[in-house]
């Protein structure tokens, strides 16, 4: 067994070398490249680049913006082999299940394709099967990737904000939760759940018993297509009335569930009578209440031309991986107010300011998780859609505005004004113990009793080139030393010898010259 999977990986990496000899990897990667690449190593590392394309803290955005464009389409199974899959899975002739089934493909990606059939009972149901072994070629694709940075991270001595370990784990959830079927019916009954209220919005139907981990069974969606804008047109709908439906809802699924659809491209949602129906909910993302609430602050204080206040939302958005440099942050966050506090919010592009948001996170070494990633894929997705469709609609007024609704409809007065007075008594009570506090202070600070704590922030780079510079004194130092005394002693008769030099003498000139060699290096690399 061992045996067979090691012929496996082998024969996956010589795969893997011929993409890349086919793509010229050495003549250097651009982010068409990359994503050509990508696409020709197969399902894992397709899912793996549309990960990556939420992650601007991971790729330049250039490259983030290419790999959103990634194909997923794959060339259809033949039926026979669907009909291996149904039949294996239920354990019954096909004939049994389905009254009839399509044996063309309505749609084929790199996990599964889709066909249409019709239930005993003359309900019309898509029928969503997965590609044979393709959890297996995903496994060992992984396990490959996480040896691969396993060896980046022993050949690279460099601390860098970009956690390999994390991004694989959030991949592999992501995988898992598009390959078992289970975990997308679930999404689905849970959307459905949450959205039972909208007059306007809408999930298919699942048909649990005749669902599995790998075939998927849920109403068939007739409807016309998001971004079939001339046949919506034709059949009476005004599309910046569908655009403000659209985006009102999904602000709904940002800021008031934290459960949203992660991949809100046209495909995946149909225009049926006067509903929205969403489909494909295999990459869902969560925001948890934390999450959100620090989104709200960041809003906020943007609005409110806030930098302290947009400065802790940022903070509360990731988890440094380093010492954060207060000074910089502060600066590049007032940078980003500058850039946006004077424009009208309607004005706003809320894709760009949550990539702004990102790459200051990035700059100041601040990871993110998977759910804010998600966010700001969906974000950016879902304002390019409405742009193309519903010119006349911005996005960021529809932002605004459901954030607006929420916030009031979520405040409790009463509890908001017995906290103000709790708030004032305590201001009041502090108030009155000020001048003895101060009476103390003086006290204290007269007998020689009062300590000073004193944190200079931002003085740490100053204070890493002084202990660089003393370094490299102490190696000129020794290298001099060094190569006197082997001076001195190749004067004497000290055996034993080398080229008629005392060892003692050679090994000296040796260290002299390592410790110079070191010094003259460090003075090139920073010069």
């Amino acid at each position: 067994m061992q045996k067979s999977e090691l012929d496996s990986s082998a024969k996956r990496l010589s795969e893997m070398v011929s993409v890349l000899r086919k793509r010229e990897i050495v003549r250097g990667l651009t982010p068409e490249k990359l994503r050509l690449i990508l696409e020709d190593l197969g399902p894992t590392y397709v899912k793996l680049g549309q990960i990556m394309s939420m992650r601007p803290d991971v790729l330049p955005q250039e490259y983030c913006d290419e790999l959103v464009h990634l194909q997923t389409g794959a060339k259809p199974l033949p039926f026979e082999e669907i009909r291996r899959i149904i039949e294996a899975e239920y354990d019954s002739p096909l004939d049994q299940i389905f009254r009839e089934i399509g044996e063309k493909a309505l749609g084929s990606a790199s996990i599964a394709q889709v066909h249409r059939a019709v239930l005993k009972d003359g309900t019309v149901v898509a029928v969503k099967v997965q590609r044979p072994n393709i959890s297996g070629t995903m496994a060992r694709d992984i396990l490959l990737l996480r040896r691969a940075a396993a060896i980046l991270k022993l050949v690279s001595k460099e601390e860098s904000v970009i956690d390999f370990d994390q991004l694989l784990d959030e991949f592999q959830a992501i995988a898992r939760q598009e390959m078992d079927f289970l975990i997308e019916a679930q999404n689905i009954e849970e959307f459905c759940r949450l959205n039972a209220d909208e007059p306007h919005i809408d999930g298919p139907r699942v048909h649990r018993a005749l669902t599995t981990s790998r075939v998927l069974v849920m109403d068939f969606v007739e409807g016309i297509p998001f971004d079939d804008e001339e046949a919506l047109q034709a059949a009476g709908y005004d599309m910046n009335q569908l655009g403000r439906r659209l985006g009102e809802h999904y602000v709904r699924q940002l800021v008031e569930d934290g459960f949203f659809h992660a991949d809100p491209h046209p495909g995946n949602m149909r225009v049926r009578g006067d509903k929205i129906v969403w489909l494909d909910f295999g990459m869902m993302g969560r925001l948890s209440y934390r999450d959100r609430a620090a989104v709200k602050k960041a809003i906020m204080a943007l609005a409110q031309h806030d930098a302290y206040e947009m400065k802790a939302a940022v903070l509360a958005l990731g988890l440094p991986k380093a010492r954060i440099n207060h000074i910089r942050l502060y600066e590049d966050v007032e940078a980003l107010i500058e850039r946006y506090g004077d424009m009208n919010f309607s004005d706003v592009g809320m894709g760009e300011l949550t990539r702004q948001i990102l790459t200051t996170l990035k700059n100041n070494r601040i990871a993110i998780g998977p759910g804010l990633s998600m966010f700001a894929r969906g974000v950016i997705t879902i304002e390019g859609v409405l742009r193309r469709h519903c010119p006349g609609l911005s996005f960021a007024d529809v932002f605004a505005r459901g954030f607006s609704l929420e916030f009031e409809k979520n405040i409790d007065w009463g509890a908001e004004l017995a906290r103000i007075k709790q708030d004032g008594y305590h201001l009041v009570k502090k108030t009155m113990q000020l001048p003895e506090q101060i009476s103390d202070i003086l006290r204290m600070t007269m007998s020689g009793q009062t300590k000073v704590n004193l944190d200079l922030t931002g003085s740490e780079e100053p204070l890493k080139r002084l202990d660089g510079m003393i370094n490299k004194l102490v190696f000129g130092i020794l290298g001099a030393a060094l190569l006197l005394a082997s001076s001195v002693i190749s004067t004497t008769q000290m055996t034993p010898k080398i080229l008629e030099i005392p060892l003692l003498g050679v090994l000296g000139y040796m260290a002299a010259l390592v410790l110079c060699g070191k010094l003259l290096w460090d003075i090139f690399k920073n010069r």
